[in-house]
């Protein structure tokens, strides 16, 4: 039998690969999706968006809710919802019933990885965190490499239905070591729940996402403006609230923490913006001619760059920095995309190249990140550091699919024969926004080495 660490962290692992198929896996489905249900480029966005929504919304109420109910009650409601909601959305008669379902998947799976990652970092001391930390790093490298490849043969195989129901045999798995494993913990005492504080959140992400999808579509771009304003209104009076509360619903003041506080402007522009920018080159190698498998197998090489990237990115913290790794990492993954926009119709061993270029930026940015989001955050905040983490990482992936989305339909409007290379030279621009904020961060620190 494992040992309760190895047990908390295989469970964590398992639910994180669950939220990683499901972002990944339906970008290669959208064509054959779209000429079935008949939907436009901006619904097709919200495929991806409406299951990140659920998952940004939700995790403001997972550390409270897991004190309420107990870890695993609430893991194994999540889990089961999660399940139902994929044989759902796989199921659906139209597009508003798909994006209902993923929604209400992305509500599920909103509450899995902040509470089974505040688990496993909660059994791990300080000089095994590492060893969690490069395992996280290799879920998060394998699931995007080997689910879009997957889910381009479930397209051919099956057919866009069944792409959607590839996660439900690890669901199953997860809900088996849920039971087996995981102890049964009662409730904890709770704070009243912080309705203001929880629906002015809510309802402010809501509103900037429709804004994001409205601003790209002539008719509501009054409308999508309206609701832009309505958004920064919504999170300024959230954060007067939350400054006023002895313990708010989510700890902003963890955002002191430096390498928290850069991790997460990082994840918003660099990964999140990868993200973005699956949809728009799904749809460009689609209108070159790619199959729907020749275009999931370009992430192996995606895959390869960043396994190479994760192993050179412990020696560089050390020797050079995070700082300097940050740089290279954003660079690498501009310089992919700018060749992607500059190039509609690649070869495809161009295109494994390129991809290998944005796998090796990305995975220098992020295990960069991660290991700054935590560095230095102990005991109790651990609860409340994931949350914001996490919530971040979702909006991250939320924002960056909504921007990149609205770029593209402007793109199509304005410039219809070059729309997704547009899009994806500018999205190469928004990676390298955060090069003028590391000046004013460095030095952070150079990171030990750290044992396994």
């Amino acid at each position: 039998m494992p040992s309760p660490r190895l047990r908390h962290e295989a469970i964590f692992l398992l639910v994180f690969a669950l939220d990683l198929i499901n972002m990944f896996i339906a970008t290669v489905a959208y064509p054959a999706l779209a000429a079935e249900l008949h939907a436009d480029v901006g619904t097709l966005a919200w495929v991806g968006t409406a299951y990140m929504l659920g998952l940004s919304v939700v995790i403001p109420l997972a550390p409270w809710l897991a004190a309420r109910c107990g870890e695993r009650r609430l893991l194994l409601v999540a889990l089961l919802v999660f399940a139902a909601a994929a044989v759902l959305a796989g199921a659906a008669p139209g597009i508003g019933w798909l994006l209902g379902w993923r929604l209400l998947q992305g509500l599920a799976g909103g509450l899995l990885i902040p509470v089974a990652q505040a688990a496993a970092y909660r059994q791990c001391g300080p000089d095994q965190r590492g060893a969690l930390t490069r395992r996280i790093l290799l879920v998060a490298l394998l699931v995007p490499a080997l689910a879009p490849a997957l889910g381009g043969l479930l397209v051919q195989w099956l057919s866009w239905r069944g792409v959607l129901w590839a996660s439900l045999p690890m669901a199953m798995l997860a809900i088996s070591l849920v039971l087996a494993w995981m102890p049964a913990n009662g409730a904890r005492s709770t704070p009243p729940l912080q309705a203001y504080a929880l629906s002015t959140a809510m309802t402010a992400l809501g509103a900037l996402l429709l804004a994001l999808t409205w601003l790209g579509e002539p008719g509501h771009r009054g409308a999508g403006a309206v609701l832009l304003v309505v958004a920064g209104v919504l999170a300024m009076l959230h954060l007067r609230h939350a400054r006023r509360q002895a313990r708010p619903l989510l700890r902003w003041s963890l955002l002191s923490h430096r390498g928290l506080r850069l991790a997460m402007l990082v994840y918003l522009a660099v990964p999140g913006v990868f993200i973005g920018s699956q949809l728009v080159s799904t749809l460009q190698l689609h209108q070159a001619g790619y199959s729907a498998a020749r275009i999931g197998a370009l992430m192996l090489p995606w895959a390869l760059a960043s396994a190479v990237a994760i192993t050179a990115s412990r020696r560089l913290l050390v020797n050079v920095g995070p700082v300097t790794v940050l740089r290279i990492g954003m660079l690498l993954q501009a310089s992919g995309l700018m060749a992607m926009a500059l190039l509609p119709q690649p070869t495809f061993a161009l295109a494994g190249l390129l991809f290998a270029l944005m796998g090796a930026g990305g995975s220098l940015c992020s295990s960069t990140a991660q290991t700054l989001a935590f560095h230095g955050v102990e005991g109790d905040a651990l609860g409340d550091a994931s949350a914001l983490w996490n919530l971040n990482r979702q909006l991250s992936f939320c924002l960056g699919t909504a921007a990149i989305a609205l770029l593209l339909a402007l793109a199509m409007q304005w410039l219809p024969t070059r729309a997704t290379g547009v899009a994806l030279g500018l999205a190469a621009v928004l990676t390298l926004l955060p090069l003028t904020l590391l000046r004013r961060s460095q030095p952070l620190f150079l990171p030990q080495p750290e044992n396994a």
